[in-house]
């Protein structure tokens, strides 16, 4: 060891950081809101556990199940709407990048307007439902189906609104720090309404077409 090394006074060291430093603050709030994701992704997977049970025969109790009402088709519009949807919110995020504000509107605009088309077809569905008189209160099998269903509609509804929200935000206060942090997080939002949904598409209406 070095003579001239120096030596350190144990009662004048200091022992712990407690000076601030600069972080990322969209990175932190991202992660924190991919935390909440997950908890929306438990969520979900209960809803479908809970389908998966009641999706037999049995469970209909007698009364019209999902191979009667369900039209593949259809509900593969609402598909190709969601996918659209999600790649125009794609489109504008890119505008992001390059500081385009009107592209990031513009790609808003269009994802906004995709996915009424798909809320639209969502209530369509649900009314033509009750026209035929199966509600809720029809069978475990049809509470389980229609709760699962509009428990993402739900999500699809606040997602619009919060598009309309971040555009008047773009307009009114440009790329801060805090827009395009909530930029970020409505798109890990919307993509994740995308994903969930192959999954209703595949194992509710898919599923129930077929059995």
């Amino acid at each position: 060891m070095s003579a001239h090394a120096s030596t350190v006074d144990p009662k004048k060291a200091e022992l712990w950081d407690i000076h601030h430093h600069s972080h990322d603050v969209i990175s932190t709030r991202t992660l924190g809101y991919f935390l909440y994701l997950l908890s929306d992704g438990m969520l979900f997977a209960t809803l479908f556990a809970a389908y998966g049970v009641l999706s037999y025969q049995h469970s209909y109790f007698g009364g019209p199940t999902p191979a009667e009402f369900v039209k593949p088709w259809y509900t593969f519009g609402q598909t190709i709407a969601l996918f659209l949807s999600v790649l125009a919110y794609g489109f504008g995020m890119n505008a992001l990048k390059h500081k385009s504000k009107s592209g990031l509107i513009n790609g808003m605009l269009a994802a906004f307007v995709l996915g009424v088309i798909f809320l639209v077809l969502d209530i369509h569905d649900m009314s033509h439902l009750y026209s035929m008189g199966i509600t809720l209160a029809s069978s475990g099998g049809m509470s389980a189906f229609m709760v699962l269903t509009q428990v993402h509609a739900t999500h699809i509804f606040f997602g619009l609104i919060w598009i309309l929200v971040m555009i008047a935000q773009v307009m009114t206060k440009g790329f801060t720090e805090e827009t395009v942090g909530r930029l970020l997080t409505l798109r890990m939002f919307w993509h994740l309404q995308a994903v969930i949904w192959v999954f209703v598409y595949i194992f509710v209406y898919l599923w129930g077409y077929i059995s």
